[in-house]
């Protein structure tokens, strides 16, 4: 791994710092001066003189800010955290492109820039994806995002999955995407060295350790998440994407910022519909109705519409076959119970534990004991409201 601190970072650093969030300064000046060194070559009158003689950041523009960066950078390279600036040839195109970029990157991964953005580069390598969506993720959520993953990866056109670590569908992506064989990108809402939410270290620690796969922030370290950071966090997720998922949604969320703020980018929109009563699909079926975003009606056709090609589909064995392969040793009149169960979850997303008492018959007591002998064994997930669903990847965080 490349830990070289060069010169333009540290000025890139230092400007970052200093005009915190109001990031457009520190891009006007490095757009009229050509670099973030050329901004700090500046005497600090002629700084004072280009910020405006009653700007509250006169006087900021000094070597001491340097020294801070500096400081900063070493300190991160030694736990394997690095900051691209934005003039670096390996910065990503798209990002760069948008209207408000931040004046560079802080990153950790095991791979260098070119390996890990050049998907999002502008029409250079695969294309990257934003999976984005609510926290609060129903079994048909989960169902579609993972669904939605595996049939890019099985295009062979092998796109980046860009999202926010956060919990629900983004999580649900990033964890997809790595059990598909995809790269995948998370943006953080604070600094890089710390991790939001944490119960995600685990999955941050897997894709920061994985080839071609990133934690990233525009953030110093030492920034705390607030409301104000994670809109911005958004803003780097539509940045880095050329076209932006929403699987599910409420009528107010992140990922409807995250969708309007591709949207303005020029990037393409697409959600997923769902039941008109369902409040977790009312986001997504406002986006479609005011034509905001185009309908998602199949994995297959979103892979087309995307121009990443038809997705290879590969016949996998249901449920409650595979259930019966694994169980096939438990008593039969065990099996026979274990399999109906794991037949009813599968033909009912969602479905309660009252309710397969109710349509099997079974005791509660037994209904639970065999369910959650399914979800041990990795087949099934039972959430908070003991719904039930297929567990079709891997739950590792």
């Amino acid at each position: 791994m490349n830990t070289e601190i060069t010169k333009e970072s540290i000025c890139a650093c230092a400007l970052g710092h200093i005009f915190g969030y109001e990031p457009r300064y520190a891009l006007r000046l490095v757009q009229e001066l050509g670099s973030a060194s050329a901004v700090f070559g500046l005497s600090p009158k002629d700084a004072d003189a280009i910020l405006g003689a009653h700007s509250k950041y006169a006087g900021t523009i000094r070597r001491e800010a340097l020294d801070r960066a500096e400081e900063e950078l070493t300190r991160l390279a030694g736990i394997g955290c690095r900051f691209l600036p934005l003039s670096d040839p390996r910065f990503p195109e798209l990002l760069r492109d948008c209207p408000d970029p931040p004046a560079g990157l802080y990153y950790k991964s095991v791979s260098e820039p070119e390996d890990i953005f050049s998907s999002a580069g502008g029409g250079r390598g695969a294309a990257t994806v934003g999976i984005v969506g609510t926290r609060d993720i129903s079994p048909y959520g989960r169902d579609f995002t993972v669904r939605i993953t595996n049939a890019m990866a099985g295009t062979g056109a092998k796109p980046a999955i860009v999202s926010g670590l956060a919990f629900g569908v983004d999580i649900t992506a990033h964890i997809a995407a790595l059990n598909a064989g995809l790269s995948t990108i998370a943006v953080l809402p604070c600094g890089i060295d710390s991790i939001y939410p944490h119960q995600h270290r685990l999955a941050a620690a897997r894709i920061a350790d994985s080839e071609g796969c990133a934690i990233v922030t525009d953030y110093p370290p030492g920034t705390a998440p607030t409301a104000y950071t994670f809109v911005r966090r958004n803003r780097i997720i539509a940045g880095l994407s050329q076209a932006v998922v929403i699987t599910e949604s409420k009528v107010k969320g992140g990922g409807l910022i995250t969708c309007r703020l591709a949207a303005e980018y020029g990037r393409e929109v697409y959600a997923v519909p769902g039941r008109l009563d369902d409040f977790r699909s009312a986001g997504c079926n406002l986006l479609i109705s005011r034509k905001e975003a185009d309908a998602v009606f199949s994995p297959q056709a979103l892979c087309l519409s995307l121009g990443l090609g038809r997705p290879a589909i590969k016949a996998q064995p249901g449920l409650a076959e595979r259930v019966e392969t694994f169980y096939s040793r438990l008593p039969e009149v065990e099996r026979r119970s274990i399999c109906r169960l794991a037949a009813e979850v599968e033909n009912k997303r969602g479905i309660t534990l009252d309710e397969l008492c109710r349509v099997t018959g079974y005791p509660y007591n037994e209904t639970g004991r065999l369910c959650y002998t399914l979800e041990s064994d990795g087949f099934i997930l039972i959430d908070l409201l003991q719904r039930c669903s297929v567990a079709n990847f891997e739950s590792r965080s």
